[in-house]
């Protein structure tokens, strides 16, 4: 059963929390979905990976935010995201989720945010975003935008950057700064990173600069493009559910190689 949360105002803001079967608490894990953070793009996309998370035993929960044409950018979508996580202690459910097991999954401008999620506590006092209520425990980045600033100067998704953040690097370096995942790691939280190797809207290059700046991160490059990350019947998504699997107990973690 799927139930529907608002955690603001506007019609965008909700979540949708799936619970699996039985009546004890669960791990959950969150989905944030992609598209450049642009209208265009919905919950749908992340709908699919939630369902099937709550099949394996998750509390899974779908993240709907303002996007770039409908009142997102900076700093809205990062509020949005940042309340959402903040709200899952005060939902009706509360009870069925065990929340010292917290994990993001992300895709492309969701692993970007589940990127910055990760690394709200290391976020500055008055940044979006900053003194989570909640703290992330893991996180799986598929095809994330991670290096905002590499991006930017890329051009990449014909200026989905610059547009999110409201201009480049040099007008707004403050932004790049405390919204970049590659500027808030290392986070001391577990991370896989999952690419496709033929990706050219998102380039693994992204995985790799973010693997530099946290060598514990674990990275698996996969044969397929963009989407062949979310495809829940694939290859890719075992290695992130097994991944997962490995982390849905509190406590400290050794990172290893995904092979």
């Amino acid at each position: 059963m799927t139930t529907t949360h608002a955690y603001g105002d506007d019609d965008q803001q909700f979540l949708e929390l799936t619970l699996p079967a039985g009546s004890d608490p669960a791990p959950v894990a969150v989905v944030l979905h992609g598209g450049f953070w642009r209208a265009a793009y919905g919950v749908d996309l992340a709908r699919p990976l939630a369902a099937d998370l709550a099949t394996r035993g998750w509390a899974a929960v779908a993240v709907e935010y303002r996007r770039v044409g409908t009142g997102g950018g900076w700093p809205t979508t990062l509020d949005d995201v940042a309340a959402a996580l903040d709200l899952l202690p005060d939902l009706p459910d509360a009870a069925r989720l065990d929340l010292s097991v917290l994990a993001v999954v992300g895709h492309s401008a969701g692993g970007h945010l589940a990127g910055w999620a990760t690394g709200r506590h290391l976020l500055p006092a008055g940044a979006p975003g900053a003194d989570p209520r909640t703290r992330v425990t893991a996180a799986v980045l598929q095809a994330g935008v991670l290096d905002l600033e590499l991006a930017a100067a890329q051009g990449m998704g014909d200026g989905a950057v610059t547009d999110f953040l409201g201009g480049p690097p040099e007008e707004h370096p403050d932004r790049y700064a405390v919204a970049s995942p590659t500027r808030l790691a290392p986070t001391g939280v577990p991370v896989l990173c999952v690419h496709g190797e033929a990706d050219t809207t998102v380039p693994p290059q992204q995985t790799r600069r973010y693997a530099e700046v946290d060598p514990s991160a674990e990275v698996a490059l996969v044969e397929g493009d963009h989407m062949v990350v979310i495809d829940v019947t694939g290859p890719a998504w075992q290695i992130t559910t097994s991944w997962l699997d490995r982390h849905r107990t509190a406590g400290p973690h050794r990172p290893t190689l995904v092979p």
